[in-house]
């Protein structure tokens, strides 16, 4: 078990059986895992803001104050990626931090297959500098789902429009514009689609091999940093 899935895990755990405690030996031994490791995992929970506190004596332990804690929510990946997305935006202003501390509880109270995924997609999005650009791309979470097929029209700089099948895996912002990473069919090779001039947009049935950047060759500017859901702050 990874530390995200333990955390979440040791959450859970504290839920089910509050307001009894649970000491960190008894918790080392559920998760397999040293007591000083559960110590210093029961801290980061608490400077996440988890409200876990420490009851002393000899049935002591930590508990979990229920009432002040998210149950499991069916926040889906490509929501979370969303929101960490939008808090991109927020670089600078009073709210990141809070904003930050935020999504970190709701990618907490995710179930970790989810986490695992919408790690996976955040992964796939590269941007330039600390914040996104204003406009959200239609194109971007669910709409075109990495490892599907989808057929677009698409307008050349002079505005002559061609039909495409392509596979997603990838999304970039420069400056003011987005831009799609994908498999073109057309000219069985990668190529980088600019979110503007993708005219009309039809998702098929058909599934294709997800690719990685590493597979088409295409390297991504070490300026483009990938997006995260654990944001600092």
């Amino acid at each position: 078990m990874n530390r995200t899935d333990r955390l979440y895990a040791l959450v859970e755990e504290l839920r089910a059986v509050a307001p009894r405690p649970r000491s960190a030996r008894w918790l080392a031994e559920r998760f397999e895992v040293s007591a000083r490791t559960i110590e210093r995992d029961i801290s980061a929970l608490q400077q996440s803001g988890t409200a876990i506190y420490a009851e002393t004596g000899r049935t002591g332990g930590y508990c979990l104050d229920r009432t002040h804690t998210l149950p499991p929510v069916n926040l889906t990946p490509e929501e979370a990626v969303a929101m960490a997305l939008a808090l991109r935006g927020m670089e600078g202003t009073p709210f990141r931090q809070p904003a930050a501390s935020a999504l970190r509880k709701l990618v907490a109270a995710m179930r970790p297959e989810d986490v695992a995924v919408a790690r996976e997609l955040a992964g796939r999005i590269h941007l330039a500098g600390d914040s996104a650009p204003p406009g959200l791309p239609r194109l971007l979470g669910g709409a075109l789902p990495v490892g599907g097929v989808v057929r677009i029209g698409y307008a050349d700089r002079h505005g002559a429009v061609t039909s495409r099948e392509i596979e997603p895996f990838g999304y970039v912002s420069v400056r003011d514009r987005w831009y799609l990473i994908a498999w073109c069919r057309l000219r069985d090779s990668a190529r980088i689609f600019r979110s503007d001039r993708i005219t009309t947009m039809t998702a098929t049935r058909e599934t294709a091999r997800p690719r990685t950047m590493a597979e088409v060759a295409l390297d991504i500017p070490h300026r483009l940093r990938p997006l995260t859901l654990t944001p600092a702050g």
